[in-house]
């Protein structure tokens, strides 16, 4: 009987721990907001293709990244606030995620303000080269990001988020870079 009262208060002990949210640090919580704007940008461009694209496959892709994006946004929203963490980091410049002037940030893919008002302003076949030349960096600034969590984050449902985004947007790249090989 002190077994079986023993390993149920062991089992009850481990489930309050876990119910915790579960144990995360740092790199999730930098993870989910770093992430959220990035996404948010990933559907403002895919907004932007379903209205200017003249190609049926990329208002397709475009459809497809919106309707993955949108629901892992309000994913990430959630951790943070169960983690009491605010949805942006709490300096206004975000680790250099914000869209600012020059170029975009390299290890995020991020476009400038300049290159999506560029977008914005492109139209027909240049509009859709130029969504897809875009996006495949904005992919593969994700995927470094997500590598990141895989390799230093602790949340165990960040970590499978970070793995579905690798798995997705490598395979949503080389569909874009298909697209452009064949002319597009």
């Amino acid at each position: 009987m002190r077994r079986i009262a023993l390993t149920l208060f062991l089992g009850l002990a481990l489930a309050a721990c876990s119910d915790k949210a579960e144990d995360h640090n740092a790199q999730d919580v930098s993870f989910a907001q770093e992430m959220i704007p990035h996404h948010q940008q990933a559907v403002e461009m895919s907004d932007m293709a379903l209205a200017q694209a003249t190609s049926p496959k990329v208002k397709d892709l475009a459809t497809r990244i919106k309707s993955a994006q949108g629901p892992e946004i309000q994913t990430m929203k959630g951790w943070l606030s169960t983690w009491g963490e605010p949805e942006a980091p709490a300096s206004d410049d975000q680790g250099g995620m914000h869209h600012g002037g020059g170029g975009s940030s390299s290890h995020t893919g991020m476009m400038t303000d300049a290159q999506m008002t560029e977008l914005r302003a492109a139209t027909g076949m240049g509009f859709d080269r130029m969504f897809l030349t875009m996006m495949i960096e904005h992919h593969r600034g994700a995927v470094q990001m997500s590598q990141t969590e895989l390799d230093d984050g602790k949340y165990g449902p960040a970590k499978e988020l970070a793995q579905t985004i690798i798995d997705a947007q490598q395979k949503e790249i080389n569909e874009m870079q298909e697209l452009l090989a064949g002319g597009l």
